[in-house]
């Protein structure tokens, strides 16, 4: 089933949508949260919870992308479910990541006329200008919690050319957000 049919089955009310959307979407939403979780059962928690996240918000919402849609509600579930859990239990790969977006990222430094709705959009600006590569490598590692050994294989490329490209992308970033007036 296409992922247009599948929208109009939550448009219909029509529980099937959540079958036919477990069975497009399951093993993704659960690679996203247990990336970040690396805990099953926790896993399978936040995937059933973004099951009924995306049963609430369609409708009125219409996602675009909707394999798009379901990892982002299940990425900041995870988050959450990890941030209530203890920041002691954090998996090392999720706080390398987020380390590495401090300097680029950096909450206090952000000016107060830029909030996270702003900051995102900004991002999300940077993200569809650059190479098609250097935008796939850094969303698996800052949005997906891919590790770089997991990317390289992914690409086909060595560790080194990976750390390499996150770099120079996170210092065009970095270099962007100044342009357009955010404090980094």
């Amino acid at each position: 089933m296409d992922d247009n049919q599948i929208i109009e089955l939550y448009f219909a009310r029509n529980e099937q949508a959540i079958k036919e959307t477990d069975a497009k979407y399951g093993k993704l939403c659960f690679s996203v949260a247990n990336r970040i979780l690396e805990n099953n059962e926790d896993s399978e928690e936040c995937v059933n919870d973004t099951y009924l996240n995306a049963w609430n918000k369609i409708p009125p919402t219409r996602p675009n992308h909707f394999s798009a849609f379901l990892c982002k509600i299940t990425r900041l579930i995870s988050l959450k479910k990890l941030e209530f859990s203890s920041a002691l239990k954090r998996t090392s790969a999720v706080i390398v990541s987020f380390e590495e977006l401090e300097g680029v990222l950096q909450d206090q430094k952000i000016s107060p006329a830029t909030d996270a709705e702003d900051l995102g959009k900004l991002i999300s600006a940077f993200l569809r200008r650059e190479k098609e590569d250097a935008r796939n490598i850094f969303l698996r590692k800052y949005f997906f919690c891919d590790s770089v050994s997991e990317i390289a294989e992914r690409y086909r490329l060595n560790e080194n050319t990976v750390k390499s490209m996150l770099f120079r992308t996170r210092n065009r970033l970095r270099e962007y957000l100044r342009k357009e007036g955010v404090e980094v």
